[in-house]
C-alpha cells in the first residue's frame, strides 16, 4: 500500500521553489522519488536551493521564471518537458504578501500581490494543463492559505488572491477531470518560513496566532510534506477539487 505514495518516474515542477514552503515541498517530492525542477526569479537563491536538493540525493534542476509573464511561464514548462520528458506534478506555489490596513493599501500593492499570487497561478496552471492534457494525466497542486477562507486584518490583497485560488482549483478540477488530471489546493495557516519570519517575530502576535489553533503551535515546513506527497501521488487519484487546510485546527474552531 505504501507504494501508492511513491513518486518514482514522476517529474515535478515547483514554482517559488528556491526557499520557504516551495523548497520544503520540493524536498518532500524529491525524497519520495520524483525528479524536481524548482523555479523562481532570484538566480542566487535558485542555485543555492538546487544544490541543497542535490546534496539530499534529489535529482533536481533550477530554472528562472517570472510567473507574471506568459512567455516566461511557457518556456518553463517546455524546459521541464525537454529535460525530463513529461510534467506529471505542478506545485503552483509562487506567491508574496504585503500586509497593510485596508485604508493604507496602495494600488501598486494590490497589483503586485494579485499579479504574483493569482495571475501567476493562472498562467502557470494554464501552461501546465496544456501539457498534461497531451499526456492525459497529471496533478496540479495550488498553494492557497487559510486566508482564502477566513478573514484576518492586514490581508486585503493576499486574502483576495487566495480566495481566487480556491475557486480556480474547483473550476479547473471540473474542467480537467475528464483529461485524467486532478487539481487540489493546500491551504496552510502560518508556517515558519523566511516570508513569515518578520511577522512572527512579534511575541504578542506569535502567541495570538498559536492560540488560534487547536494544536497550539505555529506550523513547520515538515507539516506540509505529507499533504503535498499525497496530492502528487497515486494515493489521491480519486481526490480532486479539494482545499486541504493544514492549519492545526484553526478553521475548525
Amino acid at each position: 500500500m505504501l507504494s501508492m505514495f511513491r513518486l518514482e518516474n514522476k517529474n515535478a515542477l515547483v514554482t517559488g521553489g528556491s526557499k520557504g514552503i516551495g523548497l520544503g515541498m520540493a524536498k518532500a517530492l524529491g525524497k519520495a522519488g520524483a525528479k524536481v525542477v524548482i523555479a523562481s526569479r532570484g538566480k542566487e537563491d535558485l542555485e543555492k536551493a538546487t544544490e541543497e536538493l542535490r546534496e539530499l540525493g534529489v535529482e533536481a534542476k533550477g530554472k528562472r521564471v517570472d510567473v507574471t509573464d506568459k512567455n516566461s511561464v511557457e518556456e518553463l514548462v517546455e524546459f521541464v518537458v525537454d529535460e525530463y520528458g513529461s510534467l506529471d506534478v505542478l506545485v503552483n506555489n509562487a506567491g508574496m504578501n504585503i500586509r497593510k490596513k485596508l485604508v493604507d493599501v496602495e494600488e501598486k500593492d494590490w497589483d503586485q500581490v494579485l499579479d504574483t499570487n493569482l495571475k501567476g497561478i493562472f498562467l502557470t496552471g494554464q501552461a501546465a494543463a496544456r501539457q498534461m492534457i497531451k499526456q492525459q494525466s497529471g496533478k496540479i497542486i495550488n498553494i492557497s492559505s487559510i486566508f482564502g477562507g477566513v478573514g484576518s486584518s492586514y490581508q486585503t490583497s493576499y486574502a483576495a488572491s487566495k480566495g481566487g485560488i480556491n475557486q480556480l482549483t474547483r473550476v479547473w478540477a471540473d474542467e480537467l477531470s475528464s483529461q485524467g488530471i486532478c487539481v487540489n489546493a493546500i491551504a496552510p495557516a502560518y508556517i515558519k518560513t523566511p516570508m513569515t519570519q518578520g511577522w512572527l517575530a512579534d511575541e504578542e502576535r506569535y502567541h495570538q496566532i498559536k492560540s488560534q489553533t487547536m494544536i497550539g503551535r505555529v506550523g513547520e515546513l515538515e507539516d506540509l510534506y505529507g499533504p503535498v506527497v499525497f496530492f502528487a501521488s497515486d494515493a489521491s487519484s480519486y481526490v480532486t477539487g479539494q482545499i486541504l487546510y493544514v492549519d492545526g485546527g484553526w478553521t475548525a474552531k
